[in-house]
């Protein structure tokens, strides 16, 4: 716990447990010119008065609950249930930590279990941990379980571009200092064909994803033969409503299944929380990171939950772990498992369908549109892509400002040559309406 001093006693004394004299001196080692300014605060306000200031700032942000939202790229605007909210608000989940005792957390741990079960049943693998802070964080994961695998024997991981340019930062950034090499993605309109003569010996694992950031479907199953050819691992990244609707990547080879569970019940919330999950083969459990519940009998033989096949370095010796992720997003991982329990399977393949026919509704009527190409070189989910006739910020700003309507993800951000291209998003929160509107306003900016 940590300690806030309230007086000047208090600071005094801590400063001088720490050998300084005063808060000047304790700074000294900081230069001057990048120390944080004096802040000139205003006055105390009461709680009324502090609860109007924050709501008044709160609406100058364009949410989903006011504007219509074709912009997804990594977070969607899925339905959530109220019955999401009302369960990971009892206090029993909304304050439990690792449930290390297993007698006192048995609620916790069978939710845990059931989030387990249905990610591996949704992602057609044998075994998921319960979890990673985002999706992110899940292909780091699966880059060092992957380089374990191999005891450091091989160094190289094939990165696909069209994986989402953050995950793929984010894996740069979580394994440097390992000594990997990570190619594939420094030409950004390779596809996964041209990712198969970078295979060699030396690969640790092949990151394909499913659909892919640009919205794209493509068959697995070659670039797995490829990889397994080379003894290499599978790591596809998913996006698990569209695993609803599509094969389960553990049916086409896959050996490790990683993505981001935001769509499964989770708010877009301006950022997160959000949730990682990570699947994989029953072979490399012992390889894997994270937490894992499993199903056993107690004394009496009555059913129970426990952490199993983690060992404690796992959790609280961190030079011996073989990840240091210990806390995650578990209140999250509830959030999932109520989301999937109460659409069932038949709920979640309808979410899915729903999604793609409204999509490819919404691509047709684009389509129509004079100025504008969607490109259709390959089956999609419900992301498309789209060629405009002005620079996507502009016309996102038009559309925000004049229509409001939060249109798609400029493209040119991450891919020099997709200039001019917009990502856009559809979920069953587009109604037809919503789609019509958009293309209305479209076709009426291309023409100043």
């Amino acid at each position: 716990m940590s300690y806030i001093p309230h007086t000047d006693a208090d600071r005094k004394a801590m400063l001088a447990a720490i050998g300084v004299k005063s808060t000047d001196e304790f700074f000294a080692d900081v230069p001057a010119s990048v120390r944080f300014p004096d802040l000139d605060l205003p006055g105390p306000l009461s709680e009324p008065e502090t609860m109007r200031e924050l709501q008044e700032l709160a609406g100058s942000n364009a949410h989903t609950g006011e504007f219509s939202c074709f912009l997804g790229a990594g977070a969607y605007n899925h339905f959530v249930p109220s019955i999401v909210n009302q369960m990971i608000m009892r206090g029993e989940f909304f304050t439990a930590y690792t449930p290390y005792q297993p007698e006192v957390s048995q609620g916790t741990l069978q939710a845990i279990y059931e989030y387990q079960s249905m990610i591996c049943a949704l992602t057609g693998m044998e075994a998921s941990n319960a979890s990673h802070y985002d999706g992110a964080t899940s292909l780091a994961e699966a880059a060092v379980m992957a380089i374990n695998h191999f005891r450091l024997k091989r160094k190289k991981i094939i990165l696909s571009p069209l994986v989402h340019p953050h995950y793929r930062a984010v894996l740069r950034t979580y394994t440097q200092g390992m000594g990997l090499n990570i190619v594939g993605d420094d030409q950004l309109d390779l596809t996964l064909s041209d990712l198969v003569p970078l295979m060699d010996t030396d690969t640790a694992m092949v990151v394909a994803p499913y659909p892919d950031f640009l919205g794209g479907v493509e068959d697995l199953k070659p670039i797995a033969d490829a990889a397994h050819g080379v003894g290499a691992l599978l790591c596809v990244v998913a996006n698990p409503v569209a695993l609803g609707l599509l094969t389960p990547p553990g049916a086409l080879g896959a050996d490790m299944v990683v993505g981001e569970g935001q769509p499964l019940g989770i708010p877009i919330s301006f950022g997160g929380p959000y949730l990682g999950f990570f699947a994989t083969k029953k072979e490399y459990v012992r390889k894997m990171a994270g937490r894992l519940v499993g199903e056993t009998v107690d004394a009496s033989g009555k059913k129970g939950y426990v952490l199993t096949l983690a060992t404690r370095e796992q959790h609280i010796r961190r030079e011996k772990a073989t990840s240091n992720i210990c806390t995650n997003q578990g209140l999250m991982a509830i959030a999932a498992t109520v989301y999937l329990s109460t659409l069932g399977r038949n709920g979640l393949r309808q979410v899915a369908e729903v999604c793609y026919h409204r999509a490819h509704y919404a691509a047709d009527r684009i389509g129509e549109l004079s100025g504008y190409t969607v490109l259709r070189d390959r089956p999609f989910f419900h992301e498309f892509v789209v060629r405009c006739p002005r620079p996507v910020a502009d016309i996102n700003a038009e559309l925000l400002d004049e229509y409001g309507i939060i249109g798609g993800y400029d493209l040119g951000q991450d891919y020099a040559h997709l200039d001019q291209h917009m990502l856009l998003a559809v979920t069953e929160m587009n109604m037809p309406d919503d789609i019509d509107d958009l293309a209305n306003a479209l076709e009426e900016i291309a023409k100043q």
